[in-house]
């Protein structure tokens, strides 16, 4: 059965949202125990030679020249700094709260993708991006009794999320995805040991964090892989609604494994973030699908 770009595109951010989370599970119950850059170096040398090994078997290697480039540089900066803010976020707030924020990246790449990639965005989906916010807000209320400081890393890790994002779909059809990923892996070696001390030195690694982390490794390695091919195969405003499908696992695996509840405010503002989110990508289906007649009779009537 032949899928399309768009499909296919939504089955891999659909798999990596399963790898990522499920990743995420794992790392939160090390914590308490390791601190964020020896987690980061740790699971960056397993994921380094996972993805070399996975490079050489199905012959992904590219001379340095051809990865070295601007937009894959900025990609692995993003996602480093990325990861430096969600860890510190993860061991500090609860999985599904956590995963309830970052459902508003789909609301955050349609803005980039509309400031950066010129995208064209209508009043309608400007509207729901607004509205998506205020559901933002509901999730990490920005009061004296609900807020958490965290919750600056984790909106701070949501934009440089989409900023890594819309830089992926700038990478060249020359670089091969594994490539990314491995550059990626590489830097989090780097980055991670240069935090090892600052953060308070090496702890003890015993056999079950070996473990978990070699697991979380091969997840984060199929994630990476499957969202850098999913940004390179479909459209931006396409995909990035499938990534809702990440509250669905951080839910469940927060409820049964961690014992955590949802409060009704968190409930209410990731509906509203949700629907908000899905509500731009019918209007983008909708301006794509009305592009013939409106630019044959109003050229460049806003949505």
């Amino acid at each position: 059965m032949a899928f399309s770009d768009n499909t296919r595109g939504a089955l891999l951010m659909s798999l990596a949202m399963a790898g990522f989370t499920f990743n995420d599970a794992l790392t939160k119950t090390l914590t308490d125990d390791l601190n964020v850059g020896q987690i980061m170096f740790v699971r960056g040398v397993m994921m380094t030679i996972l993805v070399f090994a996975l490079a050489r078997r199905l012959g992904g290697f590219a001379p340095i020249r051809t990865v070295m480039q601007p937009m894959v540089l900025a990609r692995v900066a993003l996602e480093c700094a990325a990861t430096i803010l969600f860890l510190s976020a993860l061991g500090l707030l609860p999985l599904s709260s956590v995963s309830a924020v970052l459902q508003s990246m789909p609301l955050v790449v349609t803005v980039g993708a509309a400031l950066f990639l010129r995208e064209p965005v209508g009043w309608h989906r400007w509207t729901a991006i607004i509205i998506g916010f205020g559901g933002m807000l509901l999730i990490i209320r920005p009061g004296p009794e609900g807020f958490q400081p965290a919750s600056v890393l984790l909106l701070i890790c949501v934009c440089c999320t989409a900023g890594r994002d819309l830089v992926t779909k700038r990478i060249g059809p020359t670089v091969p995805s594994v490539m990314v990923t491995l550059l990626t892996a590489i830097a989090a070696i780097v980055i991670g040991a240069a935090l090892i001390v600052p953060l308070g030195g090496w702890r003890p690694l015993t056999a079950s964090a070996v473990g978990v982390l070699a697991i979380a490794a091969v997840l984060l390695v199929v994630a990476h892989q499957a969202i850098v091919m999913a940004m390179r195969t479909a459209e931006v405003s396409f995909v990035a609604p499938f990534r809702y499908t990440s509250l669905i696992w951080a839910v469940a695996i927060g409820i049964v494994f961690f014992g955590e509840t949802i409060n009704i405010p968190t409930a209410f503002g990731a509906v509203i973030v949700i629907c908000s989110g899905l509500y731009t990508f019918y209007r983008e289906n909708k301006r794509k699908n009305a592009r013939p007649i409106s630019q044959s009779s109003r050229p460049g009537s806003p949505l």
